[in-house]
């Protein structure tokens, strides 16, 4: 049991750093611009090696796609810490929370944390592609782009581990109670 939870633990660990530094970079899509390399995050797109935030005024993206992407990666970084802080807690399982097992939790939290970064993850695709798939031809995703992918997946297997953890527990207990 101990050892899902530390796999677990790792994973989400691995995840949340991703989903912290996918979130911040500014490579998210890069594309050529008038001749020119550019670059685009969630926060900020880059120019001709200068950079610039991004705000309501540019015409490139509707602002909603922006803001909906962005704090859903912020819930999904959240999610996944207080799955962390809950899979840490769950090591020391007390006798007077049976009814709150700590596994089940942290485990429910790392599926919530892997909806957010999917709905994030799935907003920004279907709107880069329909909207830059029609204006621009020479574009790609990026690597922060690819962290959040990869953010995804770690999330989901922390979150397979606590709940195997938490059903091994729930298969202890009662077998030890007949």
């Amino acid at each position: 049991m101990y050892s899902f939870m530390g796999g677990g633990l790792f994973c989400a660990s691995v995840g949340n750093v991703l989903l912290v530094i996918s979130t911040v970079t500014d490579y998210w899509m890069q594309y050529r611009l008038a001749g020119t390399f550019s670059h685009q995050g969630l926060w900020r797109y880059c120019v001709s090696g200068k950079c610039y935030m991004q705000v309501e005024s540019i015409v490139l993206f509707p602002v909603a796609y922006w803001n909906a992407t962005r704090a859903f990666m912020i819930l999904s970084a959240i999610s996944c810490f207080a799955g962390i802080i809950t899979g840490i807690l769950s090591f020391a399982q007390f006798s007077t929370f049976q009814r709150f097992n700590r596994s089940f939790a942290a485990g429910n939290l790392f599926f919530a944390s892997t909806l957010f970064v999917l709905l994030a993850m799935a907003i920004y695709t279907g709107v880069t592609v329909n909207f830059l798939g029609k204006r621009f031809g020479d574009w790609r995703f990026s690597w922060s782009y690819i962290l959040g992918w990869v953010a995804l997946l770690m999330t989901f297997f922390a979150g397979i581990f606590y709940m195997y953890a938490y059903r091994m527990h729930e298969c202890q207990r009662l077998a030890g109670t007949r």
